[in-house]
């Protein structure tokens, strides 16, 4: 019988961080206390970038590191000689952001599409209202973000599915948990919601033509580029 290897079954992020952890320490791995930038991590890992980022951001929650913008990853106070032989804390940081968007591509895009064909007129008319109240907000300087949770999860209703409803109002209120929060105060751009409001409009406009397959693209469109505006914004050096 062949011998099985265990495997972790941790978040990538977390794995990542234990590696991480344990490299920072060796000599002339950081310049004055900084870290490497994050392409010179991700090739030495041989991981991804957005991988690294995340894993940086849990580093920051452990108080390990401190991300500046614009500066770069530094090494705190905390993370003397010796923490890395101190293992992971339990403590629930919450799922990845790329694999939580990941599956709202997944799910929204099909309930867009599946709605579409069917949307009756008073949901039609709801839907457009909160739009509408996003459009107001954004161009008043104020974040939509109930506003825009509104507008997901009243295309999740169209479904008349109440696990649906249960599945996306999960996904989306993960933004709230640590790492996902965390990542988002740091790396959302300042002007995510006015690009953002105009891939609402394209989902709004293609449910309204009864469209699947063009309310399906725009919303798996609007997720995409709403993760990749979050973990591909340059902003460390």
């Amino acid at each position: 019988m062949a011998s099985s290897t265990p495997t972790d079954s941790r978040r990538l992020y977390l794995q990542i961080a234990d590696r991480l952890r344990t490299v920072m320490y060796q000599p002339d791995f950081t310049t004055q206390g900084r870290l490497p930038p994050e392409r010179a991590l991700a090739e030495q890992l041989g991981v991804s970038r957005p991988s690294i980022r995340e894993a940086l951001v849990a580093l920051e929650l452990e108080g390990r590191v401190e991300i500046r913008m614009g500066s770069g990853v530094y090494l705190t106070q905390m993370a003397a000689p010796g923490a890395h032989e101190t293992a992971a804390p339990a403590g629930e940081m919450g799922n990845s952001l790329t694999d939580i968007m990941g599956a709202r591509v997944l799910f929204e895009g099909a309930i867009a599409a599946l709605v579409a064909p069917l949307a009756k007129p008073r949901d039609l008319k709801a839907l457009r209202a909160i739009y509408e109240t996003m459009e107001q907000q954004c161009q008043g300087g104020h974040s939509p973000a109930a506003a825009d949770r509104d507008f997901h999860m009243r295309i999740a209703q169209m479904a008349a599915n109440e696990v649906l409803v249960q599945t996306v109002a999960r996904l989306y209120d993960e933004r709230q948990d640590p790492i996902s929060a965390k990542l988002l105060d740091h790396y959302e751009p300042e002007d995510s919601w006015l690009i953002a409001l105009h891939e609402h409009r394209d989902i709004l406009e293609a449910i309204e033509a009864r469209d699947a397959i063009q309310a399906q693209a725009a919303m798996q469109r609007h997720l995409k580029l709403s993760l990749r505006r979050t973990m591909t914004r340059k902003q460390l050096s």
